[in-house]
């Protein structure tokens, strides 16, 4: 257990140092490379890797800072990872006293995307951690508050907090808010947000004052909830630990935690109403109510027990497109023409960084699965499960260039194909000896063919019963190897994000 511990202590104290050495801090002895030089007089800075450095190195170095605002950054990443074992620790301690709404904590906590969407910038200055306490009486607590924010694009390219909902598990409001963005607006996203320009006339509100209303909501270890939360977070610029992520509890019908479903497919399948129409804008409380329910409903049937999301049917008018994504900016959208067979028009999406997307419409939904068919390319799916193909052609300037040409919805899987293919034959069978029976030709035979029918039906159900076991195991393995893909993916995306961070920092 001290080993553990050792560990675990020496792990922060890493991320410390580090963290000086990205802010270019010092000390009464300067940085951590002028540091090792006069402390170590054996290796100096030679060997400078924090990770590389024993416990009481990288003690020593951060006990040279004093002034306040090095020691409450210190004392903030202290914090952040306090709270995180407190919440771990007591998990370990209480399985047998966990509550409901504690496990569906552990369950977003340890969900496989959690790593990377929660991985905050809170050691910034405005950033706020809601310190947890060591007493099982917090950490049990089962009281429950849900938030929705709404965000603008600054002209800085950055976003800010515009507006803040926050329910408790009654639904009765708590917070309900206009934050000033206290910067210059873009875009408003009126579409989205419902906000105007006018609305936040007189509006004085900051994020400071929603952060200090946020920390009394949430003092004495109360949850927050929300679908996909991180966003949120992001937004209010805070760090808490004890969340519920409801875009992480639940599990769709077709395979493992894999994608994030959205609210309004949420509320649909499991509460049985939408909480808007298409094109409709957002509504701060009508969001945070949703999570909410959302909650409820889950520790209503039961934590353990799965709520299965079924496919959400795809429209007749969106079968007869193609998606065609991530093209790179330099294919003109005339070029798509030569790519793709068939007869089409284009319709482009905003692009993103150097890629763009854009829809193959068609039309009807056989000439775009045709299209499909005959486009050459490597056979893939996407994160969502739905068929694409990888194409390689040549620009007219002669260089090479991807794309991902994908389909609309899902392919049947296996086990759904294979029971209707057995379906069709005991029906093709019943319907033989029914016909067999009416033809006086062959009444004679009737009770014999019917035994032989018989037979054949009870065989035919056996092989169908055996097939469906050797479906089920195909499929068990299939979504197990699919789970390890898209953890990789989300290993590597850690890492793309950790790297382009690294890139702006220099």
């Amino acid at each position: 257990m001290d080993e553990k511990i050792d560990t675990a202590e020496k792990k922060v104290l890493v991320e410390i140092v580090k963290l000086t050495q990205k802010r270019e801090m010092k000390g009464s002895k300067g940085d951590w490379k002028e540091f090792l030089r006069i402390y170590d007089k054996k290796f100096g800075s030679s060997l400078s890797d924090p990770a590389k450095r024993a416990h009481d190195v990288l003690a020593s170095f951060l006990k040279t800072f004093s002034q306040e605002d090095d020691l409450k950054f210190f004392a903030k990443i202290m914090q952040c990872h306090s709270n995180r074992d407190i919440v771990g620790q007591f998990k370990t301690k209480s399985p047998d006293s966990e509550t409901p709404e504690q496990r569906l904590v552990h369950t977003t906590l340890e969900h496989p995307l959690y790593p990377l969407d929660y991985s905050f910038g809170s050691n910034n200055e405005d950033w706020v951690v809601v310190n947890l306490k060591k007493k099982s009486k917090l950490m049990s607590s089962t009281a429950m508050h849900a938030v929705d924010c709404e965000m603008v694009l600054c002209s800085d390219g950055t976003e800010a907090l515009v507006k803040v909902c926050v329910v408790d598990h009654n639904l009765e409001l708590k917070l309900n808010e206009l934050v000033n963005p206290q910067k210059t607006v873009a875009d408003y996203r009126t579409e989205i947000t419902g906000v105007t320009a006018a609305d936040l006339d007189g509006v004085t509100f900051s994020l400071e004052d929603v952060q200090k209303s946020m920390k009394k909501l949430l003092s004495g270890g109360t949850i927050l909830v929300g679908h996909s939360l991180h966003n949120d977070l992001r937004a209010l610029k805070m760090n808490h630990v004890r969340v519920i992520d409801t875009s992480y509890i639940f599990q769709f019908s077709d395979g493992p935690i894999r994608r994030r479903p959205s609210l309004n497919n949420l509320c649909k399948s499991v509460l049985g109403f939408e909480v808007r129409k298409k094109g409709a804008s957002h509504n701060c409380l009508d969001d945070a109510c949703a999570a909410m329910k959302l909650v409820l409903a889950k520790i209503e049937h039961g934590v353990d027990n799965v709520i299965p999301l079924g496919q959400q049917p795809v429209a007749e008018t969106e079968m007869t497109k193609l998606l065609l994504h991530m093209i790179p900016t330099g294919v003109h959208s005339g070029e798509l023409h030569e790519v793709l067979p068939g007869n089409f028009t284009i319709e482009l999406k905003p692009p993103k960084k150097d890629k763009y997307s854009a829809f193959a419409i068609f039309k009807t939904s056989k000439e775009a699965y045709e299209a499909y068919e005959n486009v050459k390319g490597i056979q893939e799916k996407d994160t969502f499960g739905r068929p694409q193909k990888l194409l390689a052609f040549q620009l007219r300037t002669g260089m090479t260039a991807n794309l991902y040409v994908r389909k609309m919805a899902q392919e049947e899987s296996n086990d759904q194909m294979s029971s209707k293919k057995r379906a069709l034959v005991v029906e093709e069978t019943y319907t033989d000896y029914k016909k067999a029976k009416k033809d006086p030709k062959l009444e004679e035979d009737a009770t014999t063919d019917s035994n032989h029918c018989g037979n054949r039906l009870e065989e035919i159900d056996t092989l169908s019963q055996e097939l469906k076991q050797k479906d089920s195991e195909i499929e068990s393995l299939t979504k197990k190897l699919k789970q390890k893909d898209f953890e990789i993916s989300v290993l590597n995306k850690m890492i793309s994000s950790f790297k382009e961070g690294r890139k702006k920092k220099r």
